[in-house]
């Protein structure tokens, strides 16, 4: 095996946890919200936190990756990864477990830049470029698509933190293999590294969250909502401006204004949304709504987690055969046909018509990925990939983040409207039944068995109806960003020498 794909072995085996990590407490959630006594919101922001924090943190690492070279990236984020997953693993408490998860997003904002990185130095010519962007990019659809799976077998035999604890021996394989395979870079101290401009950004993203969440559950005060959401929006704004006017900023924002990098990143954004949107919607369903287990619901998702780990070097040879702009179009559009397909399923009696959907939505994704992929990385010069490889990863992460967010609040925010309560309750039970299906069952477990039972099919009803008005939504506003794509994807994508 020649050097260059032995390095792509070594960077699929570090990226390969870090997309995992991204869904895997999807179909642990239920258990771990009763190990744990956390509430509805608090899992949210246990799933989400990981995503949202390395969102935030991707463009400064990426910069320091072109500071120190990406091996002492990966070096670093790797060691960091690991110990943040013990501690996850070992979490006493909700507060802790947020915190490692938290501190897992920092060592996984390194290794995402570092591996991008590593990819457009190794990889030269452009054929085998974009057969080795589709490898990468099917190892972060399928890893992602893999959680839920992974999760599930876990939780069906050992305690929620083994989800955690299998990123340790993987994680020091990595350690060992980037040592001796991993070419070294020089230093480049020129490169300029701003944190705190990170963190003003992964404040103003987790305030505004915040205050969605809060103003669609109705859990504070509407003056209090209005006073996080202010602070969120002045905090981006800042951000924004801060980097429109500084002489070294955090990230090109000349990246932003290329058209086809605008395009790639929100291509980036939607499949993410569309991906983690979907399993979070699907394994609670299958949990609450069909009564299946943890690794029954996980194995309900394989046909997605097949059709997105397939497609990628399919999708890479479409890229190369077709050109960007059919392949980013028809990837987008199949998304929004899987959407409407799924819609309205019964995946009680129509399971084949279910995977059919699935296998769809995981082939499209992947497809939609893999052009921004190409379509960011082509259009710089080595020398900004570092910086370009963090401006789409962050693409994927915030829409990771986005995705829960998203679907979270339009499933909380139809499911109050349509559930139809039992009159037996009292008002601070029917607040807490309308917030969200899980809440709905820690209530019925609750009351007796007439009033309860009552009360669970009201909820699956409710749930099923929501199901279908979400997916039909997202088919709708997908169907309208393929045509958009279309329009303003330019026919060839050149290589930029100097941005």
């Amino acid at each position: 095996m020649s050097q260059k794909w032995l390095i792509l072995n070594v960077i699929i085996l570090m990226y390969l946890p870090v997309s995992i990590d991204a869904t895997v407490l999807h179909v642990a959630a239920p258990r771990l919200g009763v190990a744990l006594s956390a509430t509805g919101e608090q899992l949210l922001w246990i799933i989400d936190i990981y995503s949202l924090v390395m969102a935030g943190l991707l463009l400064p690492m990426g910069a320091l990756g072109d500071r120190i070279g990406f091996k002492r990236l990966a070096l670093l984020g790797s060691s960091l990864f690991a110990l943040a997953s013990l501690a996850a693993a070992l979490a006493p408490s909700v507060t802790a477990l947020v915190a490692a998860r938290a501190f897992l997003a920092v060592g996984a904002a390194m290794i995402l830049p570092a591996t991008l990185s590593a990819l457009r130095h190794t990889f030269t010519q452009e054929r085998e470029r974009n057969f080795a962007l589709g490898i990468w990019s099917a190892v972060g659809t399928a890893g992602a698509a893999m959680g839920p799976l992974v999760g599930g077998w876990l939780m069906e035999y050992f305690y929620w933190g083994s989800v955690f604890l299998i990123n340790l021996p993987i994680v020091a394989i990595v350690l060992v293999a980037t040592v001796f395979v991993m070419p070294k870079q020089p230093l480049r101290p020129e490169k300029t590294w701003q944190i705190r401009q990170a963190l003003v950004l992964i404040s103003a993203i987790l305030l505004l969250i915040y205050a969605a969440k809060s103003g669609i559950r109705g859990a504070s005060a509407a003056y209090v909502t209005l006073m996080i959401a202010i602070m969120g929006s002045s905090l981006l704004i800042f951000f924004v401006r801060h980097q429109l006017r500084a002489a070294a900023p955090m990230i090109d924002v000349r990246l932003i204004t290329q058209r086809v990098i605008a395009v790639g990143i929100a291509m980036a954004l939607t499949a993410m949304i569309a991906l983690v949107g979907f399993e979070l919607l699907l394994t609670q369903e299958l949990q609450f709504v069909l009564g299946k287990t943890p690794f029954e619901a996980g194995l309900f998702l394989l046909p997605l987690m097949i059709a997105s780990g397939v497609c990628g070097p399919i999708a890479g040879r479409l890229v190369t055969a077709f050109g960007l702009r059919v392949v980013a179009t028809l990837g987008i559009f199949l998304s929004a046909v899987s959407f409407f397909i799924l819609a309205f399923t019964d995946f009680t009696h129509q399971i084949y018509l279910a995977w059919t959907g699935m296998v769809l939505l995981g082939f499209s994704v992947e497809a939609s990925m893999l052009a921004s992929t190409a379509a960011i990385m082509t259009s710089v010069p080595k020398e900004k990939a570092g910086a370009a490889g963090a401006l789409e990863g962050m693409a994927y992460e915030l829409g990771a983040g986005l995705g829960v967010a998203v679907f979270g609040l339009m499933l909380s925010g139809t499911y109050a409207a349509t559930i139809v309560l039992p009159g037996e309750l009292s008002m601070e039970l029917v607040s807490q039944a309308r917030a969200s299906i899980s809440e709905t069952v820690q209530v019925a477990q609750s009351l007796d068995n007439n009033i309860g039972n009552q009360l669970m099919k009201a909820a699956k009803v409710a749930f099923t109806s929501s199901h279908s008005l979400v997916l039909g939504s997202a088919g709708a506003m997908l169907l309208l960003l393929s045509g958009v794509i279309w329009r303003i994807m330019p026919r060839k994508v050149f290589v930029v020498e100097k941005v």
